[in-house]
Formats: C-alpha cells, structure tokens, sequence
C-alpha cells in the first residue's frame, strides 16, 4: 500500500475564498450590500496577533469590510461585554468574533452570550449550539468543525453509513464536528480522556478526526488502513537549535503509510478555519438582510 493522499487545505481554503469573493460581489452589485465583519482582540498574544491579521487581510480580499478593535489586557470584562453588544447593533457588522484566549479574569461563556446569535459567526452561542444539535438549517456552524466536513466531503463525497471516530469533546471542535457528521449519517463515536482501548476505538473507524491538543497522541499503528484522517491539533514542540515547530495530534510521519488520506500540519484545517469565517459572514449579511444565502 503506498503513502495516503495529503488533503491539501490551503488549495481547497482558495477555492472557497474565491466562491467567496464572487458572491460577495454579487451582493455588492444585486443589493449594495456588502458583509462587514467585526474581530476583537484582547491582549498582546502573539499568535492571535497574527490570526487576526490573517483574518482581516482576508475579509478584505473577499470584498468585505474589516473591523478590528484591539483592548488591552487589563480590560475590565463589562467594557468587553459592552463592546460586544454595541457591534451587535452595529448595521455595518454582519459577523462578530472574539478572538480566544481570553485573560483569566474575563468568562468566555459571558463573552459569547453576549454576541448577537445573528451575528456569530463563530458559531460559539448556546443558541446556535442547540440550533446545531437538534438539526436547524439556520445555525451557524462553529467555523474549524465546519472546515473539517468540508475537508471529508471534498475527499470522499458522500460520507453516509462511515463509521468515524472524533477525538476530544471540547464545545469548540470536537462536541460541533460529531454533530455534523451525524447530519451526514456517520455513525459517530466520541472518544476523550477517560476513553477505554482508544487505539482499538481507531482502528475500527473510516473517519478519524483528531482534535485533542496532544502532539502525536494518535499512533500510526492505529489508524485502519485506508482511513480518512483529519488532524485539528496545532501543538508547538521542541526542534533543532531551540526553536520550535507545529506537530499535529496525529503522528504524520507513522499514519500517512496507513491512511487513504490526511490533512497536514500546517496546511491541512487551519486554512479552512479562517475561509468558513469568511462563509459564515457572508450568510450572516444575507439573512439578516432577507436574502436567500448563496450554496457555498
């Protein structure tokens, strides 16, 4: 058997961006509309520093309008909520993301509680949480579970009757990707900490997706030949001369000898995330202005 097919996230991102872009335009052109999307960012951290520049420059590349607010650290948690709200009532804002982490002393459940369920693009409400699980063709989809499907649906196309495995059950990825592999008819197990034989769990499934934060966790030997595996973890480990690199949860080097397909790390999910960002505003613009969303 030779090596898996790398599912090459950073081309299917582009594609999508553009579908993006286009639609944008047509909404720019039909209705003279065009989606804004609101990014706050609390602290100095680095890397999300650099998430959210990403993800402006790529709002603006689809057409849309940025609007970044960056708060200082020691920001009290009701200038935070109040900011939130005002963007809510905000008509230029379509989308509202909070960037995570926040500091120890602001409640990220009271953060996204605060958002505008229209306006979340994050998918992070507990209303869009509920509307996600009982099936409502109105919620908005939590953007990296959303990439993960779009991911599984570009490589295998109809994904009924599979058996697949998610690996974490965080309300961020793992709890919203099971959810939306049953509403493709998966049969879907959840694994995590406390999980009894979790290579046993692996080896059984034609999906696995891993989203535990842990470097490697997931063996080659695990993986059932011919697997589809999609890799969300994106952990920092020691390299050469005391610089570090991105490993997945999923040991590439072992698991691509065994699988069909897996998603790198970098290149794999991460593009996705911030393109199902972009696809998740424009819906928001479009529903919110009585449009019928555009299939993307």
């Amino acid at each position: 058997m030779g090596e898996a097919k790398i599912i090459d996230g950073e081309a299917i991102a582009a594609g999508l961006r553009r579908r993006i872009g286009e639609e944008a335009a047509r909404l720019k052109a039909r209705h003279d509309l065009t989606p804004g999307l609101a990014v706050v960012l609390v602290g100095d951290n680095p890397a999300s520093r650099v998430y959210v520049r990403n993800k402006a420059r790529r709002a603006e590349e689809a057409g849309m309008t940025s609007h970044d607010h960056h708060l200082p650290a020691d920001v009290t948690e009701e200038a935070l909520l109040s900011l939130v709200r005002g963007l809510g009532d905000d008509a230029r804002v379509n989308g509202i993301l909070v960037q995570l982490p926040l500091p120890p002393h602001i409640r990220a459940e009271a953060v996204h509680d605060a958002v505008d369920p229209a306006k979340d693009v994050d998918g992070f409400h507990g209303i869009n949480a509920g509307r996600l699980v009982t099936g409502a063709a109105d919620a908005m989809v939590p953007c990296t579970p959303l990439g993960c499907l779009m991911l599984l649906k570009h490589h295998l196309g109809e994904l009924a009757g599979l058996k697949a495995l998610v690996i974490g059950r965080s309300n961020i990825v793992g709890k919203p990707v099971a959810a939306l592999l049953l509403a493709e008819h998966c049969t879907v197990t959840v694994a995590h900490s406390r999980t009894r034989d979790l290579a046993g769990e692996c080896r059984r499934a034609d999906i696995v997706v891993a989203a535990v934060g842990r470097a490697r966790m997931v063996e080659g030997g695990w993986i059932k030949p011919g697997a589809t595996v999609i890799d969300v973890g994106i952990n920092h480990i020691e390299g050469g001369s005391g610089e570090t690199r991105l490993a997945g949860d999923v040991d590439f080097a072992a698991a691509v000898k065994v699988a069909g397909a897996i998603t790198p790390v970098p290149g794999g999910v991460g593009p996705m995330t911030i393109a199902c960002l972009l696809r998740n505003t424009l819906v928001a613009a479009c529903r919110q202005n009585g449009i019928e969303p555009p299939e993307i």
